[in-house]
Order: structure tokens, then sequence, then C-alpha cells
């Protein structure tokens, strides 16, 4: 019983007990209103979303950092809605309707009265999708290698040669214009919207990184302005990582309210994880998990690209990213033992 109480009282625990109790009350409604077929379905979307984004969790756990305890609440609050109905509802209606040419009223019609056909419509898309979400994840990977300042190696005979390209000023966006060339070149017929949503997703990256250098210089100390740069940020970066999950999810539903509440649950927990890796300093004990992280999100960039020619299932996916944050743990752990 005592060993039951000090679980309970524990910082986790505690840390996730509102996540917790929403998430079970959500989904004793699914299985009332619904069934057991949709709160089983609603489940397994849940792990999909976390297998998928926990890599996602540290890397957001490092900018909050930087950010005041307002703007982290507001990341869990305010960033968790922004999650659930923008990312991973909207944005797929959005990027659906741009590429059927159609508004996105009608789209969303289409998700709700139709999700079958809303199901084909979304995988027509899968060339834009990828190509935009490859190139943006790609960004953030190689931005956090290619740094000729960089001290701190996991993998020291790859990472030291990356942070030598630190010199070489928008070397980053180089080698993805590059990756994204020879990928357009060898799929000639979607050629062009490869093309074009790779440079949208470079653009997007280039401009959220500009504004929020802008911030940090001009508006050294203010902590209003500086934060909203990060959240925008981390808000686009969640969306990168979500447009794998999202169309992942249609191979277990076509259900769009199921696959929102689901995927919503799984983006819930991941964003409390974040927040309880900030307060408890776990970056800071764990020197490698930030890169086994990054490697991560190369390895989830290079999924969505290989996509683009065959098809990858979700849980070898989702096991790319935790096999480099499980090796970053391990090699972070013996470090500690190490210097002890």
């Amino acid at each position: 019983m005592a060993s039951l109480i000090a679980l309970v009282s524990s910082p986790f625990s505690r840390a996730f007990f509102i996540p917790a109790i929403v998430s079970s009350f959500i989904c004793a409604v699914v299985g009332y209103y619904a069934g057991w077929v949709a709160l089983a379905t609603v489940l397994l979307l849940v792990v999909l979303e976390v297998t998928l984004s926990f890599d996602n969790a540290v890397v957001n756990a490092k900018v909050l950092e930087e950010m005041s305890p307002r703007w982290r609440r507001r990341f869990l609050t305010w960033g968790i809605l922004i999650a659930v109905f923008l990312t991973r509802a909207l944005l797929p209606i959005i990027i659906v309707s741009l590429s059927v040419l159609a508004t996105p009223w009608e789209v969303a019609r289409i998700a709700l009265q139709d999700p079958v056909r809303y199901a084909a419509m979304l995988d027509g898309a899968g060339y834009i999708i990828g190509a935009f979400g490859a190139m943006f994840l790609t960004l953030a990977g190689l931005r956090y290698f290619i740094d000729d300042e960089k001290q701190t190696h996991w993998i020291p005979g790859v990472e030291r040669y990356l942070a030598s390209w630190g010199s070489v000023e928008a070397i980053e966006i180089v080698v993805a214009l590059c990756i994204l060339e020879g990928i357009a070149i060898a799929i000639p017929p979607h050629r062009a919207e490869i093309l074009i949503a790779g440079i949208a997703g470079i653009a997007l990256f280039a401009l959220v990184q500009g504004i929020a250098h802008a911030f940090s210089r001009e508006a050294a100390g203010k902590h209003a302005a500086s934060g909203l740069a990060l959240f925008i940020y981390l808000n686009l970066l969640d969306a990168a990582f979500s447009l794998d999950s999202v169309v992942g999810a249609f191979a277990l539903s076509k259900e769009l309210v199921i696959i929102v509440i689901g995927l919503g649950i799984g983006a819930y927990f991941v964003r409390t994880l974040t927040i309880y890796m900030v307060d408890h300093g776990t970056l800071g004990d764990l020197l490698y998990l930030e890169h086994g992280a990054h490697w991560a999100i190369l390895g989830l960039a290079a999924a969505m690209l290989t996509n683009l020619f065959m098809h990858i299932p979700d849980p070898i996916t989702g096991f790319i990213g935790l096999l480099f944050v499980g090796a970053a743990y391990i090699s972070s752990i013996r470090l500690i033992g190490m210097k002890a």
C-alpha cells in the first residue's frame, strides 16, 4: 500500500494526473456513444501519436527552456487547442483543398459526410504532404547538428563532421534543396507538386527561424515577444510531426472525429511530457537525449521521403524514433554512471 501511495504521489504521476482524468472521461464518452470498437480505435490512435511524437516532446522541451513559465502554460493550454483542432483536423483539410482545388468548406463536408472519399483524397495528396513535412523536418534536424560551435557529440564521427559544415552560411538549406531536387527528378509524374510543396516547407522553416531570430535580437529580455515567436515555431514543428500520424491514422479509422479525438489525446500526453521534462531538468541530466531526438527527426523525414516511393508502415516509422531516443537515453545513463 505504501509503495502504491508513493507511486501516485511521485512528480511524474502528479504531472499526468489531470491528463489521465480528462482522457479517461473522453474515452468513456466515446465508448458510451460510439461503442467499444470506436473506443479501441481511439486507444490505438493515442499509441500511434505518442509513438510517432515522443521525439517531438524532447525537441520541444529544449525550446521551452527558453520560454517564460507563462508561455509554457500557454503551450499546454492554447497550444493543445491548436494541436487538436488546427493541426490534426483543419491542416489536412486545407492541404486536400489545395491539392484538388476545392474550397476547405467542401472538403470539410466530405470529411464528415463521406469519410471514405476524404481518406482517398488525403491519400491522393500524399506527395504534397510528404514533401512539405519531410523538408521542414529535414531542416529542423540538420540545423541542430550543423553548428561549428557545437562541442558535445553523441555519435562523434558523424556529428563532428556535420558540425564542421556550420562555417558555411545556410548550408542546411542547400542540402535540403539538393535532396528535394533529387526526389523530384526520381518521380517525374509528381515532380511539380513535390517541388512546390518541398520549397514551401523550406521557405516556411526559414521564415519562422528568421522571425524567431529577429525577436530574440531586437526584443532581448522581452519574454512576450520572444515567447510568441517560440510558441509559433513549436506549433509549426508539431504540425510537421503530425502530418505523418494524421495520414497513418486513416489506416485505423475513416471517421475524422474519432481520429481527432485519438490523436488529440496523444498530443495532450506528449505536451504534458514536454512540460515535465522542462520542469525537472531532464535534458540537463540526460546529455544525449536531445541528440537522439534530432536523429529521430531526420529518420522521420527520411521515412516520409521513402513513402513517396514505397509504403513504410507506421509502426516501423515509430520504431525508428524510439530506437534513436532509447539509444541516446542509454548512452546518457552510462555517461552519468561514468561520472559518478
